[in-house]
């Protein structure tokens, strides 16, 4: 395996290939990075003072049994467990115990499958990124498939039997990259750091993938700062990638820190990677996810700059586990889309814009405004199941953060900003995830606020521009009786803005904050640190909602009332859809 290099990070592997990998067996045991993994697993089992180091003659092991151990593993590739001792007979250690020596190989394959592993083609000089399906077959296919073989032959010759049953399980590389240097319009000093670091324009996963992050909440706000955060930075060009993201109309360079690299490929089923003629224009935000620590540019480690010489946004979060959580990633590159919109007139929201057609109903395109944990998804969820296949179609705009314009004909435009979404599990509706478990990310999977990453739209619905017909404010907290129906509507602006305005939600989990929170549109992301600017913008466009005679109003969900947290949201989705249903 030439033009081969790799690093590992505690749990974390990566590979950077030029060209490609080993493509036989008896190279991948020749490799250096086999044998380091062969030896951090040998110095787990010691820590844990595993029965599986009896297949060696003697304790502590040296690097010298190790060395006898993959010539073993060189013999066992090409005939059967009994006849390596007459090629070598120091190896006859090994076969003392066949059962305990073939659970040693097993254990050692989880061992490797358990690590996140990544695959980083560097084609410096040779565009891989013009055939990328032949360039992740030479790399990810390939590895995979010869990882499989060697730990097939290990057992098969050590136990003499063949496998009666078959899992085809991704044992290579769980995602990889065809990553490019690309000359980016970015300003110079401080942005100079930024240039040599190499840009995603492909990436292959493999779901569904499963990890834990260090964290499962996200906690705090995002604070702006009045210096750039980049300035005085230094960074190793080879520690870092550039995921460009389409966020709405946005381009956003996300750079993630490779520890964090499960984290930062995540993205790839939440925003649309920005295509060569995208990068051709100048950026309209950079955001560094796993910044050096000594940046303390704010109070608060989680901060933002606006560059207005540059007209650009900076923002940074430290590489330190306490943000080792998917929810920073996302949040501050949706707050970045905020800022940019306030300032372009437009005024976003925190909310799930859908369009539904319904038989014999027309078309109606629903927001739902509020905060995280209070029904909106799982509203929406409801709505599209009730109604079952009266539903023609069924569109996501927006699943978390979009904006709101206004077109030349006074009708108020909905646009989204994610081609997917971070979708809470505890409460979701059966078969909303699990439908296209294929295709999800999961983190945190045995904990509270255990969540996905799918794909739910395509881009073009994202930037189209729906005209909206309904604007509801998402209430988890109260519940549904004769003075508080599942569904009431504003008589006039200063009604819905005073509700709008107040963000009031009871805490699921989300976050770490607990209890009835109120914050400002329920949207701390932007609108809150620019509040002079929103709030000029919320009234012009609640006037304009009720000058075009919008249903706005507030959906009662329950879902922060124990025991209704299923029925309150069904309930709720289908008075909805009897408001639907008056529709001619």
């Amino acid at each position: 395996m030439e033009n081969f290099n790799y690093q590992l990070f505690d749990d974390k592997v990566i590979l950077r290939v030029r060209d490609r990998v080993c493509s036989k067996p008896e190279h991948l045991l020749a490799n250096p990075l086999f044998q380091d993994v062969l030896k951090r697993y040998i110095a787990e089992l010691s820590r844990k003072r595993s029965p599986l180091l009896g297949i060696f003659a003697k304790e502590p092991v040296t690097g010298k049994d190790i060395d006898l151990l993959v010539t073993t593993f060189k013999y066992l590739l090409k005939v059967p467990a009994d006849l390596v001792p007459r090629l070598d007979p120091d190896s006859e250690q090994f076969f003392r115990d066949r059962y305990l020596f073939n659970e040693f190989i097993e254990q050692f394959y989880n061992y490797w499958r358990r690590m996140h592993r990544l695959i980083i083609c560097d084609s410096v000089g040779d565009r891989l990124d013009k055939r990328p399906y032949r360039t992740f077959h030479d790399t990810v296919e390939t590895l995979m498939h010869v990882v499989r073989s060697t730990y097939r032959d290990l057992q098969e010759n050590v136990t003499g039997n063949h496998p009666r049953i078959y899992r085809q399980v991704s044992a290579g590389a769980e995602a990889a990259t065809i990553a490019l240097p690309v000359e980016i319009k970015l300003p110079g000093a401080p942005y100079a750091i930024l240039k040599d670091i190499s840009v995603i324009r492909q990436v292959l996963i493999y779901p569904p993938m499963i990890y834990n992050s260090p964290m499962n909440k996200r906690k705090g706000e995002f604070e702006r700062v009045s210096s750039n955060p980049l300035a005085g930075m230094n960074l190793n060009s080879q520690d870092w990638l550039c995921y460009p993201a389409k966020v709405g109309p946005l381009l956003i360079l996300i750079y993630f820190t490779l520890p964090f690299f499960e984290l930062g490929f995540s993205l790839s089923n939440l925003f649309e990677l920005a295509s060569d003629e995208d990068l051709e224009h100048k950026p309209d935000a950079v955001f560094l996810f796993g910044s050096p620590e000594t940046i303390t540019a704010g109070k608060n480690e989680t901060i933002f700059f606006e560059d207005a010489a540059s007209d650009l946004l900076v923002a940074t979060i430290p590489n330190k586990e306490e943000f080792g959580y998917f929810g920073y990633l996302k949040k501050m590159a949706l707050t970045l889309h905020n800022i940019k919109m306030m300032k372009q007139g437009k005024m976003p929201f925190h909310g799930a814009l859908m369009n539904i057609k319904l038989r014999d109903h027309g078309s109606s395109t629903i927001l739902v405004m509020g905060d995280s944990g209070a029904g909106k998804s799982e509203t929406l969820e409801a709505l599209r199941q009730i109604a079952g296949d009266d539903v023609e179609e069924l569109i996501t705009i927006a699943d978390d953060m979009g904006s709101l314009a206004v077109d030349g004909q006074n009708r108020l435009i909905g646009y989204g900003t994610e081609i997917g979404a971070f979708v809470r599990l505890d409460d979701l509706q059966s078969g909303y995830a699990l439908g296209q478990i294929d295709r999800t990310i999961i983190m945190n999977p045995d904990q509270v606020n255990a969540r996905v990453v799918l794909p739910v739209t395509r881009y073009e619905e994202i930037v189209k521009g729906y005209p909206v017909d309904y604007v509801l404010y998402a209430n988890n907290y109260e519940i549904v009786d004769a003075s508080h129906p599942a569904i009431e509507r504003f008589s006039n602006p200063e009604e819905a803005l005073e509700v709008f305005r107040d963000g009031a939600v009871m805490s699921k989990g989300t976050t770490a904050a607990t209890g009835l929170l109120r914050t400002y549109f329920a949207n701390i992301f932007g609108p809150s640190q620019y509040q002079q600017l929103h709030e000029p913008l919320a009234k012009r466009f609640f006037q304009a909602m009720f000058d075009n005679r919008l249903f706005v109003g507030q959906m009662r969900t329950q879902l922060a009332i124990p025991g209704s947290e299923q029925s309150g949201p069904r309930a709720t989705a289908q008075q909805l859809l009897n408001l639907l249903r008056t529709k001619e």
